[in-house]
């Protein structure tokens, strides 16, 4: 499922929302996520799962065309955690 696939989906069990203020909320909810994040903080939604930053230290990584050594900055990447109730729901176990 994509962004606008997640919009309309809610707009059509949500009749009494129009289509443009669903797309406002999902975007706003989308944006808080990931300005908590860019701000270093962990988002959690209960049953779905966890948004985290993980930090990458610098190495030395390799070219895999040359086979030359090249090296990495540090950086952070997003993270999530799945939560017991969706892990439940992907195994089917009710």
């Amino acid at each position: 499922m994509i962004k606008s696939e997640l919009i309309q989906r809610i707009a059509d069990e949500n009749p009494h929302l129009y289509q443009r203020d669903v797309e406002r909320i999902v975007g706003t909810v989308f944006d808080q996520i990931i300005e908590a994040m860019a701000e270093g903080n962990r988002v959690e939604l209960r049953g779905f799962g966890a948004f985290s930053v993980k930090k990458r230290d610098a190495r030395i990584g390799r070219n895999p065309r040359t086979g030359e050594a090249v090296p990495v900055e540090q950086k952070f990447v997003p993270f999530f955690k799945t939560g017991k109730l969706l892990r439940d729901r992907l195994n089917d176990e009710d």
